[in-house]
């Protein structure tokens, strides 16, 4: 069965380290919440949620904000040699801003018909 949310199932995925409702809590919260709910969680169980979550196409940025709380030995510990990928991404410097380019000025356009008014030659 796909799932679209991580909490949208009558229960979690068997390979969810965390109950469905600390699954939603933690998936709901706000940005400034977040820390607070993951460090209820013994660290163990916090790096296995992080590969849970990292392994999830939908879920993927939120893993590495969890991975963000935890030590690249626990990661590991946790999650085999893909604990020391997941850190490493975790820790990325955050990618800089795409510019946009400058606006072009736009081209006169030229017209060989001359002036707009049509001339009648009789």
């Amino acid at each position: 069965m796909i799932q679209g949310h991580p909490t949208s199932g009558a229960e979690a995925d068997r390979d969810c380290p965390v109950p469905l409702a600390t699954l939603g809590e933690i998936y709901r919260a706000e940005p400034e919440d977040l820390p607070d709910l993951l460090d209820a969680l013994p660290v163990e169980t916090r790096a296995k949620l992080a590969g849970y979550l990292y392994a999830k196409s939908h879920t993927h940025k939120l893993g590495l904000v969890v991975a963000r709380t935890c030590g690249k030995d626990d990661l590991v510990k946790a999650l085999g040699e893909i604990g020391a990928v997941v850190h490493g991404q975790a820790h990325l410097p955050p990618p800089k801003p795409v510019q946009a380019a400058p606006a072009q000025p736009q081209a006169r356009k030229i017209s060989l018909g001359g002036s707009g008014s049509k001339r009648s030659f009789d």
